[in-house]
């Protein structure tokens, strides 16, 4: 139900132009979830048992004729995947920083058509099955997959209120029309997410790719990952995303490194002790699920065929690691 969509969602049903001429938002909202439904009737048919989905999703607020309403995305979603077997985890709210410097919508201080300012989204959680069984060899990656404590501390929190909605922290040609048009989010969020539900050789599939950002999250997390996008006017932006994205990769995983011995120097100015030591990079950790952590480190990125991609991790980090933290500090 934002505007700049509604073009693409006219084209593919007809029923949906008529709705948003004659005013009827509702109508038009509730087609446009069920083209929708197609994606996510996909999503169900290709995640293994135990497999997750996560749906970054705002709700829509607008005037359609002389009515102003919020359309409730989240809740059309949630309905959906409830009514598909899925199990609902609890959500995140992305509470998004705001610059503007106005942030009335309506009458401004006059009731009662003065509006509640809508400035989060919300990211939805759904296990399709029970619980994930793992292989023996799974049973290794899921240690190396591990999380910092502190890191865990942050990001299952229900509430997100520090990464920005604007800009990506890329160094890459992202020209911001695309950008506009791409709904694209900032790349901690992918990130973030694909450590939390998954570990490292596994598929992460993103339908909606845009301008590629979740292939590049998956990639720094040692994932592979398939992408999917209607508009073939990114692909080009995607491909060169791609290939220059190794030393932006190598720097994102290091601050992950730097940012733990930040923190395990805080805790010992602190006087708390730490029990466990990092088997691969020599530093405390807090937990023993800690203690076999490995960071993939991209070494190289080399496009393979046509629109895929291949990347080679680094076997031996730990000196490597080690030097780059005593350089930072």
């Amino acid at each position: 139900m934002i505007e700049m969509w509604d073009h693409q969602f006219c084209e593919v049903h007809e029923d949906i132009n008529t709705a948003l001429k004659n005013s009827d938002g509702h109508t038009a909202h509730m087609l446009m979830h069920d083209h929708l439904n197609k994606t996510w009737l996909e999503v169900a048919r290709i995640l293994t048992d135990g497999g997750i989905a996560c749906i970054n999703i705002g709700d829509a607020t607008r005037k359609i004729g002389s009515t102003f309403s919020l359309y409730p995305n989240h809740s059309c979603i949630v309905q959906y995947f409830i009514t598909h077997d899925f199990s609902m985890l609890p959500m995140i709210i992305w509470r998004k920083p705001s610059n503007k410097p106005n942030k009335f919508m309506g009458s401004g201080m006059l009731p009662p058509n003065v509006y509640v300012t809508h400035e989060h989204e919300f990211i939805l959680i759904f296990r399709k099955g029970g619980n994930r069984k793992f292989s023996t060899k799974e049973k290794n990656l899921r240690y190396q997959s591990a999380f910092f404590w502190e890191e865990r501390n942050i990001w299952f929190s229900d509430i997100w209120t520090d990464l920005k909605g604007t800009g990506q922290n890329l160094k890459l040609d992202l020209e911001k029309e695309i950008r506009n048009r791409s709904a694209a989010f900032p790349f901690e969020l992918p990130f973030r997410l694909i450590h939390m539900f998954s570990i490292q050789g596994d598929t992460i599939v993103d339908p909606f790719l845009g301008t590629g950002t979740t292939t590049l999250a998956a990639l720094a997390a040692g994932r592979n990952s398939i992408g999917f996008e209607c508009d073939t006017g990114l692909f080009s932006l995607i491909q060169k995303n791609i290939v220059s994205c190794t030393e932006f990769c190598q720097k994102y995983v290091q601050k992950r490194l730097i940012n733990h011995d930040a923190y395990i120097r805080q805790r010992m100015q602190e006087g708390k002790t730490s029990l466990h030591v990092s088997e691969e990079y020599g530093f405390p950790v807090i937990t023993s699920q800690e203690v076999k952590i490995q960071i993939p480190y991209a070494d190289q990125i080399t496009e393979i065929g046509d629109a895929l991609f291949q990347a080679t991790y680094l076997s031996d980090q730990r000196q490597l690691w080690k030097a780059d933290i005593q350089t930072e500090f």
